[in-house]
Protein backbone atom coordinates (compact mmCIF):
# COMPACT_ATOMS: atom_id res chain seq x y z
CA UNK A 1 0.00 0.00 0.00
CA UNK A 2 0.81 3.63 -1.10
CA UNK A 3 1.98 5.98 1.92
CA UNK A 4 -0.42 9.23 1.51
CA UNK A 5 1.07 12.58 2.84
CA UNK A 6 -0.94 15.72 2.65
CA UNK A 7 0.64 18.55 1.01
CA UNK A 8 -0.46 22.41 -0.06
CA UNK A 9 -0.27 23.65 -3.05
CA UNK A 10 0.50 27.75 -4.21
CA UNK A 11 -3.04 27.89 -4.87
CA UNK A 12 -4.04 26.88 -1.32
CA UNK A 13 -5.31 23.23 -2.52
CA UNK A 14 -4.37 20.18 -0.56
CA UNK A 15 -3.24 17.42 -2.63
CA UNK A 16 -2.12 14.10 -1.18
CA UNK A 17 1.14 12.62 -2.40
CA UNK A 18 2.77 9.44 -2.53
CA UNK A 19 5.36 9.82 0.43
CA UNK A 20 7.97 7.78 -1.28
CA UNK A 21 10.30 9.95 -2.84
CA UNK A 22 10.56 10.61 -6.49
CA UNK A 23 13.97 9.28 -7.82
CA UNK A 24 15.35 13.30 -7.89
CA UNK A 25 14.63 13.72 -4.19
CA UNK A 26 16.73 10.42 -3.65
CA UNK A 27 19.59 11.44 -5.72
CA UNK A 28 19.78 15.23 -3.96
CA UNK A 29 19.31 13.33 -0.56
CA UNK A 30 22.49 11.54 -1.29
CA UNK A 31 23.84 13.64 -2.70
CA UNK A 32 26.45 14.68 0.63
CA UNK A 33 27.72 17.77 -1.05
CA UNK A 34 26.41 21.25 -0.36
CA UNK A 35 25.48 23.70 -2.63
CA UNK A 36 28.34 26.54 -1.38
CA UNK A 37 31.16 26.02 0.77
CA UNK A 38 31.44 26.34 4.46
CA UNK A 39 33.81 29.11 3.38
CA UNK A 40 31.16 30.68 1.22
CA UNK A 41 28.46 30.17 3.41
CA UNK A 42 29.73 32.26 6.26
CA UNK A 43 32.18 34.88 4.37
CA UNK A 44 28.47 35.76 3.13
CA UNK A 45 26.56 35.47 5.98
CA UNK A 46 29.06 37.85 7.64
CA UNK A 47 28.21 40.75 4.34
CA UNK A 48 24.38 39.90 5.19
CA UNK A 49 24.48 40.13 8.78
CA UNK A 50 27.13 43.57 8.45
CA UNK A 51 24.46 45.32 5.53
CA UNK A 52 21.57 44.23 8.15
CA UNK A 53 23.32 46.17 10.63
CA UNK A 54 24.09 48.79 8.79
CA UNK A 55 20.30 49.58 7.74
CA UNK A 56 18.87 49.13 11.24
CA UNK A 57 21.29 51.09 12.60
CA UNK A 58 20.87 53.52 10.14
CA UNK A 59 17.67 54.57 11.64
CA UNK A 60 18.41 54.79 15.34
CA UNK A 61 21.87 57.09 14.70
CA UNK A 62 19.99 59.74 12.57
CA UNK A 63 16.46 60.23 14.93
CA UNK A 64 19.58 61.01 17.99
CA UNK A 65 21.15 63.18 15.80
CA UNK A 66 17.96 65.26 14.43
CA UNK A 67 18.45 68.27 17.03
CA UNK A 68 21.46 69.11 15.75
CA UNK A 69 20.74 68.91 12.12
CA UNK A 70 17.74 71.02 12.84
CA UNK A 71 19.87 73.88 14.52
CA UNK A 72 22.60 73.67 11.63
CA UNK A 73 20.29 73.24 8.91
CA UNK A 74 17.51 75.92 10.07
CA UNK A 75 14.63 73.47 9.16
CA UNK A 76 12.76 72.61 12.41
CA UNK A 77 9.55 73.71 9.56
CA UNK A 78 10.57 70.03 7.68
CA UNK A 79 12.03 67.69 10.36
CA UNK A 80 9.83 65.06 10.08
CA UNK A 81 10.31 65.15 6.02
CA UNK A 82 13.89 63.68 6.37
CA UNK A 83 12.36 60.84 8.15
CA UNK A 84 9.46 60.57 5.73
CA UNK A 85 11.27 60.67 2.99
CA UNK A 86 12.60 58.01 3.46
CA UNK A 87 10.26 55.76 4.92
CA UNK A 88 8.27 56.45 1.79
CA UNK A 89 10.73 55.31 -0.95
CA UNK A 90 12.44 52.22 1.45
CA UNK A 91 8.71 50.90 1.83
CA UNK A 92 7.07 51.46 -1.56
CA UNK A 93 10.68 49.71 -3.15
CA UNK A 94 10.40 46.78 -1.39
CA UNK A 95 8.32 44.47 -3.11
CA UNK A 96 9.52 45.39 -6.52
CA UNK A 97 13.45 44.40 -5.38
CA UNK A 98 11.95 41.49 -3.92
CA UNK A 99 11.09 40.53 -7.57
CA UNK A 100 13.71 41.43 -9.02
CA UNK A 101 15.60 39.26 -7.10
CA UNK A 102 13.65 36.35 -8.04
CA UNK A 103 14.14 37.40 -11.85
CA UNK A 104 17.87 38.57 -12.33
CA UNK A 105 19.36 36.83 -8.81
CA UNK A 106 19.85 38.46 -5.06
CA UNK A 107 23.40 38.97 -5.71
CA UNK A 108 23.04 42.02 -8.28
CA UNK A 109 19.71 43.21 -6.92
CA UNK A 110 21.79 43.15 -3.48
CA UNK A 111 24.63 44.78 -4.53
CA UNK A 112 22.74 47.71 -6.25
CA UNK A 113 20.71 47.97 -3.17
CA UNK A 114 24.12 48.25 -1.25
CA UNK A 115 25.43 51.18 -3.49
CA UNK A 116 22.54 53.32 -3.68
CA UNK A 117 22.32 53.18 0.66
CA UNK A 118 25.43 53.73 0.26
CA UNK A 119 25.82 56.53 -2.32
CA UNK A 120 22.94 58.26 -0.33
CA UNK A 121 24.61 58.15 3.14
CA UNK A 122 27.44 60.24 1.37
CA UNK A 123 25.33 62.56 0.01
CA UNK A 124 23.10 63.09 2.83
CA UNK A 125 26.22 63.82 5.35
CA UNK A 126 27.17 66.79 2.46
CA UNK A 127 24.03 68.07 2.49
CA UNK A 128 23.70 72.12 2.86
CA UNK A 129 20.33 72.45 3.34
CA UNK A 130 17.31 70.76 4.85
CA UNK A 131 15.86 70.26 0.87
CA UNK A 132 19.08 68.75 -0.08
CA UNK A 133 18.87 66.28 3.36
CA UNK A 134 15.33 65.13 2.32
CA UNK A 135 16.17 64.43 -0.88
CA UNK A 136 19.60 62.28 -0.70
CA UNK A 137 17.27 60.34 2.42
CA UNK A 138 14.90 59.48 -0.33
CA UNK A 139 17.71 58.17 -2.41
CA UNK A 140 18.83 56.69 0.60
CA UNK A 141 15.83 54.70 1.25
CA UNK A 142 15.69 53.62 -2.56
CA UNK A 143 18.86 51.63 -1.54
CA UNK A 144 17.49 50.65 2.10
CA UNK A 145 14.39 48.71 0.42
CA UNK A 146 16.81 46.42 -1.08
CA UNK A 147 19.05 45.59 1.93
CA UNK A 148 16.63 43.94 4.90
CA UNK A 149 14.49 41.94 2.25
CA UNK A 150 16.74 40.42 0.29
CA UNK A 151 19.18 39.96 3.12
CA UNK A 152 16.68 37.86 4.56
CA UNK A 153 16.02 35.84 1.39
CA UNK A 154 19.70 35.25 0.81
CA UNK A 155 19.46 33.05 4.05
CA UNK A 156 16.78 31.10 2.54
CA UNK A 157 19.04 30.78 -0.11
CA UNK A 158 21.47 29.44 1.83
CA UNK A 159 20.42 27.53 4.61
CA UNK A 160 17.77 24.26 4.71
CA UNK A 161 14.38 25.52 5.83
CA UNK A 162 15.11 23.81 8.72
CA UNK A 163 18.28 25.34 9.69
CA UNK A 164 17.55 29.08 8.73
CA UNK A 165 15.51 28.72 12.14
CA UNK A 166 19.10 29.53 13.74
CA UNK A 167 20.36 32.01 11.39
CA UNK A 168 16.98 33.84 11.40
CA UNK A 169 16.73 34.04 14.93
CA UNK A 170 20.77 35.98 14.70
CA UNK A 171 19.39 38.26 12.02
CA UNK A 172 16.17 39.44 14.29
CA UNK A 173 18.97 40.00 17.15
CA UNK A 174 20.92 42.23 14.80
CA UNK A 175 17.66 44.70 15.36
CA UNK A 176 17.96 44.58 18.72
CA UNK A 177 21.81 45.04 19.05
CA UNK A 178 21.07 48.06 16.69
CA UNK A 179 18.24 49.66 19.15
CA UNK A 180 21.06 49.42 21.71
CA UNK A 181 23.92 50.69 19.89
CA UNK A 182 22.29 53.43 17.74
CA UNK A 183 21.43 55.89 20.41
CA UNK A 184 24.51 55.59 21.90
CA UNK A 185 26.44 55.67 18.75
CA UNK A 186 24.48 58.35 17.50
CA UNK A 187 24.81 60.58 20.85
CA UNK A 188 28.53 60.11 21.03
CA UNK A 189 29.00 60.95 17.21
CA UNK A 190 27.04 64.15 17.10
CA UNK A 191 28.46 65.56 20.70
CA UNK A 192 31.98 64.72 20.05
CA UNK A 193 32.47 64.97 15.97
CA UNK A 194 29.45 66.51 14.09
CA UNK A 195 26.18 64.89 12.81
CA UNK A 196 27.22 64.42 9.25
CA UNK A 197 29.23 61.65 10.68
CA UNK A 198 25.82 59.76 11.48
CA UNK A 199 25.64 59.36 7.96
CA UNK A 200 29.17 59.07 6.98
CA UNK A 201 30.09 55.80 9.18
CA UNK A 202 27.86 54.45 7.04
CA UNK A 203 30.83 54.50 4.28
CA UNK A 204 33.75 52.32 5.89
CA UNK A 205 30.88 49.49 7.36
CA UNK A 206 29.32 49.31 3.79
CA UNK A 207 32.48 49.19 2.37
CA UNK A 208 33.50 46.19 3.92
CA UNK A 209 30.16 44.85 3.50
CA UNK A 210 30.26 45.44 -0.79
CA UNK A 211 33.78 44.02 -0.39
CA UNK A 212 32.86 40.74 0.88
CA UNK A 213 29.47 40.41 -1.05
CA UNK A 214 31.54 41.11 -4.16
CA UNK A 215 34.29 38.91 -4.39
CA UNK A 216 32.92 36.04 -1.66
CA UNK A 217 29.43 35.95 -2.11
CA UNK A 218 28.42 33.07 -4.39
CA UNK A 219 25.76 33.62 -7.01
CA UNK A 220 22.33 33.20 -5.95
CA UNK A 221 18.95 31.95 -7.36
CA UNK A 222 20.08 32.11 -11.24
CA UNK A 223 17.71 34.56 -12.93
CA UNK A 224 15.09 32.89 -14.92
CA UNK A 225 14.73 32.86 -19.22
CA UNK A 226 12.70 35.77 -20.53
CA UNK A 227 12.43 38.07 -17.66
CA UNK A 228 10.33 41.05 -18.08
CA UNK A 229 10.07 43.59 -15.48
CA UNK A 230 6.50 44.93 -14.76
CA UNK A 231 6.63 48.74 -14.87
CA UNK A 232 2.75 49.56 -14.73
CA UNK A 233 2.65 47.25 -11.70
CA UNK A 234 5.36 49.05 -10.20
CA UNK A 235 3.92 52.68 -10.85
CA UNK A 236 0.27 51.86 -9.39
CA UNK A 237 2.13 50.06 -6.46
CA UNK A 238 4.06 53.42 -5.80
CA UNK A 239 0.81 55.36 -6.91
CA UNK A 240 -1.20 53.05 -3.83
CA UNK A 241 1.61 53.16 -1.57
CA UNK A 242 2.65 56.87 -1.33
CA UNK A 243 -0.90 58.96 -0.69
CA UNK A 244 -1.52 55.79 1.94
CA UNK A 245 1.66 56.61 4.13
CA UNK A 246 1.31 60.27 3.65
CA UNK A 247 -1.92 60.04 4.83
CA UNK A 248 -1.71 58.27 8.17
CA UNK A 249 2.00 60.59 8.76
CA UNK A 250 -0.81 63.62 8.66
CA UNK A 251 -3.62 62.85 9.89
CA UNK A 252 -4.40 63.55 13.26
CA UNK A 253 -1.41 65.76 13.11
CA UNK A 254 -1.36 68.64 10.81
CA UNK A 255 -4.25 67.66 9.18
CA UNK A 256 -7.74 66.54 10.29
CA UNK A 257 -8.38 63.07 9.71
CA UNK A 258 -11.50 64.21 7.84
CA UNK A 259 -9.96 67.04 6.23
CA UNK A 260 -10.37 67.05 2.16
CA UNK A 261 -6.49 66.46 1.71
CA UNK A 262 -6.51 63.33 3.88
CA UNK A 263 -9.76 61.99 2.51
CA UNK A 264 -8.28 62.47 -1.09
CA UNK A 265 -4.80 60.71 -0.01
CA UNK A 266 -7.23 57.94 1.30
CA UNK A 267 -9.38 57.31 -1.98
CA UNK A 268 -6.43 57.98 -4.49
CA UNK A 269 -4.50 55.34 -2.56
CA UNK A 270 -7.62 53.09 -2.75
CA UNK A 271 -8.31 53.64 -6.49
CA UNK A 272 -4.43 52.97 -7.46
CA UNK A 273 -4.42 49.59 -4.99
CA UNK A 274 -7.59 48.23 -6.74
CA UNK A 275 -5.97 49.08 -10.13
CA UNK A 276 -2.79 47.23 -9.35
CA UNK A 277 -4.27 44.24 -8.10
CA UNK A 278 -6.67 43.55 -10.92
CA UNK A 279 -3.47 44.43 -13.00
CA UNK A 280 -1.51 41.78 -11.29
CA UNK A 281 -4.43 39.39 -11.66
CA UNK A 282 -4.17 40.28 -15.41
CA UNK A 283 -0.47 39.42 -15.35
CA UNK A 284 -0.89 36.21 -13.66
CA UNK A 285 -3.30 34.69 -15.86
CA UNK A 286 -1.13 35.38 -19.01
CA UNK A 287 1.68 33.75 -17.41
CA UNK A 288 3.66 36.76 -16.99
CA UNK A 289 6.12 37.85 -13.95
CA UNK A 290 3.70 40.36 -11.60
CA UNK A 291 5.55 42.03 -8.40
CA UNK A 292 3.18 40.76 -6.13
CA UNK A 293 1.61 37.56 -7.44
CA UNK A 294 -1.97 37.79 -6.32
CA UNK A 295 -1.87 33.62 -6.22
CA UNK A 296 0.27 33.65 -3.58
CA UNK A 297 -2.64 35.04 -0.92
CA UNK A 298 -4.03 31.33 -2.04
CA UNK A 299 -1.90 29.61 -0.16
CA UNK A 300 -2.70 29.70 3.71
CA UNK A 301 0.40 29.70 5.28
CA UNK A 302 1.49 33.06 3.48
CA UNK A 303 -2.06 34.83 3.80
CA UNK A 304 -1.98 34.17 7.67
CA UNK A 305 1.84 34.76 8.03
CA UNK A 306 0.75 38.21 6.33
CA UNK A 307 -2.13 39.04 8.71
CA UNK A 308 -0.32 38.10 11.98
CA UNK A 309 2.78 39.71 10.78
CA UNK A 310 0.55 43.13 10.07
CA UNK A 311 -1.54 42.79 13.42
CA UNK A 312 2.02 42.05 15.87
CA UNK A 313 3.78 44.72 14.02
CA UNK A 314 0.52 47.35 15.05
CA UNK A 315 0.38 45.93 18.77
CA UNK A 316 4.26 45.95 19.04
CA UNK A 317 4.50 49.84 17.71
CA UNK A 318 1.81 50.60 20.70
CA UNK A 319 4.65 49.42 22.59
CA UNK A 320 7.78 50.42 21.86
CA UNK A 321 6.60 54.23 20.57
CA UNK A 322 5.40 55.06 23.50
CA UNK A 323 7.32 53.33 26.05
CA UNK A 324 9.93 56.42 26.21
CA UNK A 325 7.50 58.82 26.33
CA UNK A 326 5.52 56.88 29.53
CA UNK A 327 8.89 56.41 31.24
CA UNK A 328 10.22 59.70 30.85
CA UNK A 329 6.62 61.76 31.11
CA UNK A 330 5.31 59.86 33.86
CA UNK A 331 8.20 57.84 35.98
CA UNK A 332 10.42 60.75 35.69
CA UNK A 333 13.39 58.03 34.22
CA UNK A 334 16.18 60.56 33.02
CA UNK A 335 18.06 59.59 29.86
CA UNK A 336 20.22 60.96 27.60
CA UNK A 337 18.38 59.45 24.83
CA UNK A 338 15.18 57.99 25.08
CA UNK A 339 16.07 54.72 22.79
CA UNK A 340 18.25 53.49 26.36
CA UNK A 341 14.81 53.20 27.82
CA UNK A 342 14.23 50.13 25.50
CA UNK A 343 17.47 48.18 26.71
CA UNK A 344 15.70 45.92 28.97
CA UNK A 345 13.28 44.89 26.03
CA UNK A 346 15.68 44.23 23.35
CA UNK A 347 17.91 42.50 25.42
CA UNK A 348 15.25 40.12 26.15
CA UNK A 349 14.07 39.85 22.54
CA UNK A 350 17.70 39.25 21.13
CA UNK A 351 17.77 36.65 23.42
CA UNK A 352 14.83 34.68 22.67
CA UNK A 353 15.10 35.57 19.05
CA UNK A 354 18.30 33.17 19.14
CA UNK A 355 16.50 30.58 21.62
CA UNK A 356 13.96 30.64 19.34
CA UNK A 357 15.76 29.83 16.29
CA UNK A 358 17.89 26.72 17.67
CA UNK A 359 14.11 25.48 18.84
CA UNK A 360 13.02 25.67 15.19
CA UNK A 361 15.82 24.21 13.94
CA UNK A 362 15.95 21.13 16.58
CA UNK A 363 12.26 20.26 16.19
CA UNK A 364 11.66 21.00 12.72
CA UNK A 365 8.35 22.89 13.96
CA UNK A 366 7.25 26.23 14.01
CA UNK A 367 3.87 26.46 14.71
CA UNK A 368 3.95 25.97 18.65
CA UNK A 369 6.80 28.96 18.52
CA UNK A 370 4.90 31.12 16.91
CA UNK A 371 1.60 30.52 19.75
CA UNK A 372 4.54 30.77 22.49
CA UNK A 373 5.65 34.28 21.50
CA UNK A 374 2.09 35.54 21.38
CA UNK A 375 1.21 34.32 24.61
CA UNK A 376 4.31 35.78 26.12
CA UNK A 377 3.66 39.11 24.29
CA UNK A 378 0.37 39.31 25.70
CA UNK A 379 1.24 38.67 29.19
CA UNK A 380 3.46 41.39 29.03
CA UNK A 381 1.12 43.81 26.91
CA UNK A 382 -0.90 43.14 30.51
CA UNK A 383 1.82 43.95 32.46
CA UNK A 384 1.97 46.94 30.36
CA UNK A 385 -1.77 47.70 30.40
CA UNK A 386 -1.32 47.91 34.27
CA UNK A 387 1.06 50.76 35.12
CA UNK A 388 0.23 54.01 36.27
CA UNK A 389 0.97 56.66 37.45
CA UNK A 390 1.93 55.53 41.38
CA UNK A 391 4.10 52.77 39.28
CA UNK A 392 8.02 52.00 39.96
CA UNK A 393 10.70 51.79 37.58
CA UNK A 394 11.14 47.94 37.98
CA UNK A 395 7.10 47.34 37.20
CA UNK A 396 8.22 48.86 33.58
CA UNK A 397 11.57 46.89 33.33
CA UNK A 398 9.48 43.76 33.86
CA UNK A 399 6.69 44.36 31.93
CA UNK A 400 9.56 45.73 29.10
CA UNK A 401 11.39 42.57 29.64
CA UNK A 402 8.53 40.30 29.31
CA UNK A 403 7.18 42.00 25.84
CA UNK A 404 10.47 41.71 24.46
CA UNK A 405 10.89 37.93 25.04
CA UNK A 406 7.57 37.22 23.49
CA UNK A 407 8.27 39.26 20.28
CA UNK A 408 12.13 37.78 19.89
CA UNK A 409 10.13 34.52 20.09
CA UNK A 410 7.95 34.73 17.23
CA UNK A 411 9.32 37.28 15.51
CA UNK A 412 11.24 35.45 12.51
CA UNK A 413 8.93 32.14 12.43
CA UNK A 414 6.73 33.89 9.99
CA UNK A 415 9.44 34.41 7.46
CA UNK A 416 10.64 30.75 8.15
CA UNK A 417 6.93 29.43 7.75
CA UNK A 418 6.27 31.38 4.49
CA UNK A 419 10.09 30.46 2.74
CA UNK A 420 9.24 27.08 3.53
CA UNK A 421 5.67 26.96 2.01
CA UNK A 422 7.10 29.15 -1.17
CA UNK A 423 10.41 28.12 -1.55
CA UNK A 424 10.57 28.57 -5.13
CA UNK A 425 9.47 32.25 -4.52
CA UNK A 426 11.47 33.53 -1.93
CA UNK A 427 12.79 37.20 -2.99
CA UNK A 428 8.73 37.46 -3.85
CA UNK A 429 7.15 36.02 -0.74
CA UNK A 430 9.86 37.61 2.12
CA UNK A 431 9.61 40.98 0.67
CA UNK A 432 5.63 41.24 0.59
CA UNK A 433 5.84 39.95 3.97
CA UNK A 434 8.34 42.99 4.79
CA UNK A 435 5.97 45.47 2.80
CA UNK A 436 2.73 44.53 4.66
CA UNK A 437 4.45 44.44 8.03
CA UNK A 438 5.94 48.22 7.01
CA UNK A 439 2.09 49.17 6.12
CA UNK A 440 0.88 47.68 9.41
CA UNK A 441 3.18 50.23 11.72
CA UNK A 442 2.93 52.97 9.50
CA UNK A 443 -0.97 52.30 9.95
CA UNK A 444 -1.03 51.87 14.01
CA UNK A 445 1.10 54.71 14.62
CA UNK A 446 -1.03 57.23 13.28
CA UNK A 447 -4.02 55.26 14.43
CA UNK A 448 -2.29 55.29 18.03
CA UNK A 449 -0.96 58.83 18.23
CA UNK A 450 -4.46 59.95 17.48
CA UNK A 451 -6.04 57.63 20.22
CA UNK A 452 -3.46 59.10 22.81
CA UNK A 453 -4.05 62.80 21.79
CA UNK A 454 -7.41 62.55 22.24
CA UNK A 455 -7.49 60.93 25.65
CA UNK A 456 -4.87 63.06 27.19
CA UNK A 457 -6.29 66.68 26.65
CA UNK A 458 -9.63 65.51 28.60
CA UNK A 459 -7.31 63.18 30.86
CA UNK A 460 -5.75 66.62 31.75
CA UNK A 461 -8.07 69.03 31.87
CA UNK A 462 -10.34 66.69 34.36
CA UNK A 463 -7.10 66.48 36.67
CA UNK A 464 -6.89 70.28 37.25
CA UNK A 465 -8.61 71.28 40.30
CA UNK A 466 -11.34 73.50 39.76
CA UNK A 467 -9.25 76.33 41.65
CA UNK A 468 -6.24 76.12 39.15
CA UNK A 469 -9.09 76.58 36.02
CA UNK A 470 -10.63 79.51 37.71
CA UNK A 471 -7.48 81.27 38.40
CA UNK A 472 -5.18 80.06 35.06
CA UNK A 473 -6.12 82.06 31.96
CA UNK A 474 -6.61 79.35 28.59
CA UNK A 475 -3.92 80.75 26.92
CA UNK A 476 -1.51 79.26 29.55
CA UNK A 477 -3.14 75.95 29.87
CA UNK A 478 -3.05 75.49 26.42
CA UNK A 479 0.69 75.06 26.90
CA UNK A 480 0.44 71.94 28.86
CA UNK A 481 -2.16 70.26 25.73
CA UNK A 482 0.80 69.12 24.57
CA UNK A 483 2.55 65.83 26.82
CA UNK A 484 5.99 66.25 25.18
CA UNK A 485 6.98 69.15 27.64
CA UNK A 486 7.43 66.62 30.29
CA UNK A 487 10.72 65.28 27.83
CA UNK A 488 11.96 69.02 27.40
CA UNK A 489 13.82 70.12 30.41
CA UNK A 490 14.81 73.51 28.86
CA UNK A 491 10.80 73.45 27.87
CA UNK A 492 9.99 73.13 31.99
CA UNK A 493 12.34 75.84 32.78
CA UNK A 494 10.75 78.65 30.06
CA UNK A 495 7.41 77.59 31.26
CA UNK A 496 8.22 77.77 35.11
CA UNK A 497 9.63 81.64 34.32
CA UNK A 498 5.82 82.71 33.45
CA UNK A 499 4.57 81.65 37.44
CA UNK A 500 7.09 83.60 39.29
CA UNK A 501 4.36 86.13 38.88
CA UNK A 502 1.97 83.95 41.17
CA UNK A 503 4.63 84.64 43.76
CA UNK A 504 5.50 82.11 46.72
CA UNK A 505 2.58 79.77 45.22
CA UNK A 506 3.81 79.71 41.63
CA UNK A 507 5.97 76.67 42.39
CA UNK A 508 2.69 74.89 43.76
CA UNK A 509 0.62 75.90 41.08
CA UNK A 510 3.12 74.47 38.14
CA UNK A 511 3.88 71.47 40.35
CA UNK A 512 -0.11 70.51 40.25
CA UNK A 513 0.02 71.42 36.28
CA UNK A 514 2.86 69.06 35.94
CA UNK A 515 0.82 66.34 37.94
CA UNK A 516 -1.98 66.94 35.77
CA UNK A 517 -0.40 66.57 33.07
CA UNK A 518 0.91 63.03 34.20
CA UNK A 519 -2.84 61.69 34.90
CA UNK A 520 -3.55 62.86 31.39
CA UNK A 521 -0.31 60.96 29.76
CA UNK A 522 -1.08 57.81 31.86
CA UNK A 523 -4.67 57.61 30.20
CA UNK A 524 -3.73 58.50 27.07
CA UNK A 525 -0.96 55.50 26.86
CA UNK A 526 -3.41 53.45 29.19
CA UNK A 527 -5.42 53.42 26.01
CA UNK A 528 -2.67 52.98 23.86
CA UNK A 529 -1.78 49.77 25.62
CA UNK A 530 -4.92 48.15 25.63
CA UNK A 531 -5.55 48.46 21.68
CA UNK A 532 -2.13 46.77 21.86
CA UNK A 533 -3.48 44.11 23.81
CA UNK A 534 -6.62 43.48 22.03
CA UNK A 535 -4.51 43.51 18.52
CA UNK A 536 -2.02 40.78 19.80
CA UNK A 537 -5.26 39.06 21.22
CA UNK A 538 -6.54 39.01 17.60
CA UNK A 539 -3.04 38.00 16.26
CA UNK A 540 -3.02 35.28 18.63
CA UNK A 541 -6.38 33.76 17.31
CA UNK A 542 -5.01 34.46 13.45
CA UNK A 543 -1.81 32.05 14.42
CA UNK A 544 -4.13 28.87 15.57
CA UNK A 545 -5.37 28.64 11.70
CA UNK A 546 -1.14 28.69 10.35
CA UNK A 547 -0.48 25.14 8.74
CA UNK A 548 2.18 23.05 10.30
CA UNK A 549 4.03 22.44 6.99
CA UNK A 550 7.28 19.96 8.30
CA UNK A 551 10.58 22.20 7.70
CA UNK A 552 12.57 20.40 4.95
CA UNK A 553 15.62 19.18 5.27
CA UNK A 554 16.86 20.07 1.78
CA UNK A 555 17.06 22.68 0.16
CA UNK A 556 14.38 22.65 -2.79
CA UNK A 557 16.65 23.39 -6.41
CA UNK A 558 14.31 23.14 -9.36
CA UNK A 559 16.82 22.73 -12.16
CA UNK A 560 18.65 20.24 -10.28
CA UNK A 561 15.13 18.26 -10.43
CA UNK A 562 14.12 18.96 -13.79
CA UNK A 563 17.64 17.92 -15.03
CA UNK A 564 16.89 14.63 -13.37
CA UNK A 565 13.56 14.12 -14.41
CA UNK A 566 14.74 12.41 -17.79
CA UNK A 567 16.39 9.58 -15.37
CA UNK A 568 13.25 9.43 -13.25
CA UNK A 569 10.90 9.12 -16.24
CA UNK A 570 13.63 5.98 -17.49
CA UNK A 571 13.57 4.49 -14.03
CA UNK A 572 10.26 4.91 -12.67
CA UNK A 573 9.17 1.07 -13.01
CA UNK A 574 11.91 0.60 -10.39
CA UNK A 575 11.24 -0.15 -6.76
CA UNK A 576 11.77 2.49 -4.29
CA UNK A 577 13.20 -0.26 -1.91
CA UNK A 578 16.31 -0.67 -4.10
CA UNK A 579 17.05 2.61 -4.02
CA UNK A 580 18.43 2.24 -0.70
Amino acid sequence: MKSLTQEETMDGIIIERDATPPLADVIQHNDEQPRYTKKETLLTMLGVLLVMLLASLDQTIVSTAMPHIISDLQGFDRYTWVTTAYMLTSTVMVPIYGKLSDLYGRKSIFLIGVSIFLFGSALSGAAQSMNQLIAFRALQGLGAAALLPIAIAVVGDLFTPRERGKWQGVTTAIFGLSSILGPAVGGWITENTTWRWVFYVNLPIGMVALFVLIFLMPTLHQKVQQAKIDYIGAFLLVLGTVPLLLGFTWAGGDLAWTSAPIIGLFTLSIVAFIAFFGYEIRLAHRGEQPIIDPRLFKNSIFSISILVTMIINMGMFGSIFFLPLFAQGVLGVSATNSGLLLSPMMIALMISSIISGQLISRFGKYKWVAIVGLLITIVGMYFLYRLNVNSANIDLSIAMVIVGLGLGFGMSTYTIAVQNALPDKIGEATSALTFFRSIGGTVALAAMGSLMSSAYVPGFHSALPASLKQVLPAKLLNVFDNPNILLSADMQKQIQQQFRHFGPQGASIYNQLIEAVKIGLTQGIHNVFILSLVLMVVALVAAFFLKELPLRGSVAVKDKAQNLEGISHEVESVSPVMLH
